[in-house]
């Protein structure tokens, strides 16, 4: 995975109700400025931001908190818009007033006790301006560069359709190690526990709970039964499908999600190698491998595609997932800031690495080898002009259709010969796949 999820830190903090029940307070308002006003700068990713901020302030309590990260992913998600509205060089604590005006439907009469004069003329004052979006990039809330790409791939309906959804918040998916436990075993102690849970749609090891709860300290996530993974996420290892005693590798295997469920479906046999470039990304990964129960995973530090230890297993796998770095714009319901981090300079130059990952894992497959090719992007230059250039570059690989190896599971889900998942259409983050075989 390219970027972090939030889905993947437990127990990770998000308000919920605010509008059902008023009970904003001084303390909860400045935690939220403070925190906006680092996250703006856009130097390090927003819940990075988050976690050193709660860290360095432990004496703030879990409403803080909450509303902290409520109001910071609120006002990054809507940024352009509330900018708009708001004026550009506003500061945090005037966006989080418009946020909470604009967007989450609160009455200037609720939020005077924290206004001063000067705020409550201010706020009434945008209250009574109707500012309309002018350009789809800002009806969308997305930078002009962005919003053109998408535009020359999605008629105006389909993208503010997309838009609006990347602009709410993701669901809460947990995954059930099928090494270790059912999901009928799972979803019906969670159920009784009081938590209000039901079974995935597509993945047959996913369960989603419909608010986020802190799981970090469950007797299920403890022993290794469970995960937090999206629904999304889990097809990409199904799609590789790997058997017993295989060998296997997750060419950027990040934190280990993907790797875990790869692990679980060899039953614990063969040898599955995690590389990544990232030591702090495979460093997370051991305590999650050590809950598993998993013998058969090996993660391996490699300095780039071509390091001599990916050289040395030319040709000898059996299967490779590559979920190449990318993006990210599949997961902006987690990762609202990736939108205003990035630039058309980054999405060039992660389109070259792309290519090269691909390349490079493509060597490592035996003939009759299967790879799939993943991004959680939604952009054709890291997805379809990927895949597109390599197999015409390529011709000892093949296309599988993705959809029969899905049906192949008896998983209901038919996007075409490629997967594309999409948070309209199967309220998951935006994902991509391509299945390759090595012919000959």
């Amino acid at each position: 995975m390219a970027v972090p999820l939030m889905s993947e830190v437990i127990g990770a903090p998000v308000f919920a109700g605010f509008r059902m029940s008023l009970s904003l307070t001084d303390s909860q308002l400045q935690a939220a400025t403070d925190v906006l006003d680092e996250v703006l700068d856009f130097r390090h990713p927003a819940d990075a931001v988050l976690s050193n901020f709660f860290r360095a302030r432990r004496q703030l309590g879990s409403r803080e908190r909450a509303f902290a990260a409520d109001a910071t992913y609120g006002v990054v998600r809507h940024l352009r818009q509330l900018r708009r509205v708001a004026g550009e060089g506003v500061g945090p604590r005037k966006l989080i007033f418009a946020w909470l005006m604009r967007c989450e439907g609160l009455s200037i009469r609720q939020l005077e006790p924290f206004l001063s004069v000067s705020e409550r003329g201010w706020l009434a004052g945008l209250k009574s301006e109707a500012k309309e979006a002018t350009t789809l990039a800002e009806r969308c809330d997305l930078p002009d560069w962005l919003a053109d790409r998408m535009a020359a791939q999605y008629d105006e309906a389909s993208l503010l359709a997309l838009a609006d959804a990347l602009n709410q918040s993701a669901p809460f998916d947990i995954r059930v190690n099928p090494f270790k436990a059912e999901r009928d075993t799972v979803l019906a102690r969670l159920q009784a526990e009081g938590v209000k849970a039901e079974a995935g749609r597509f993945s047959p090891y996913a369960i989603r709970l419909e608010t986020r709860v802190p799981l970090q300290k469950h007797p299920l996530f403890v022993d290794g039964s469970i995960e937090v993974q999206d629904e999304g996420s889990q097809l990409l290892a199904l799609l590789l499908a790997p058997k017993r005693s295989e060998m296997v590798a997750d060419f950027c295997a990040g934190a280990g999600g993907k790797t875990l469920l790869l692990g679980a479906l060899m039953r614990s046999t063969g040898r599955l190698y995690a590389f990544d470039v990232a030591e702090k990304r495979l460093a997370r990964m051991k305590p999650r491998v050590a809950r598993s129960g998993l013998s058969n995973v090996h993660p391996a530090l490699i300095a780039h595609e071509n390091d001599q230890r990916i050289k040395r297993l030319a040709g000898k796998l059996d299967r490779v997932l590559v979920d190449a770095p990318c993006s990210g714009m599949g997961t902006l319901r987690r990762n609202p800031d990736l939108k205003w981090r990035q630039t058309e300079r980054d999405l060039l130059e992660l389109v070259q690495r792309q290519a090269a990952i691909l390349a490079a894992a493509a060597r490592l497959l035996k003939v009759g080898g299967r790879l799939v090719y993943a991004t959680c992007s939604l952009l054709r230059e890291e997805n379809d002009a990927i895949v597109d250039a390599f197999l015409a570059a390529h011709p000892a690989f093949a296309e599988e259709p993705a959809n029969e190896v899905l049906a192949a599971q008896k998983i209901a889900l038919d996007t075409g010969t490629r997967l594309r998942m999409s948070p309209v259409t199967h309220d998951t983050d935006g994902f991509f796949a391509a299945v390759l075989t090595r012919k000959e």
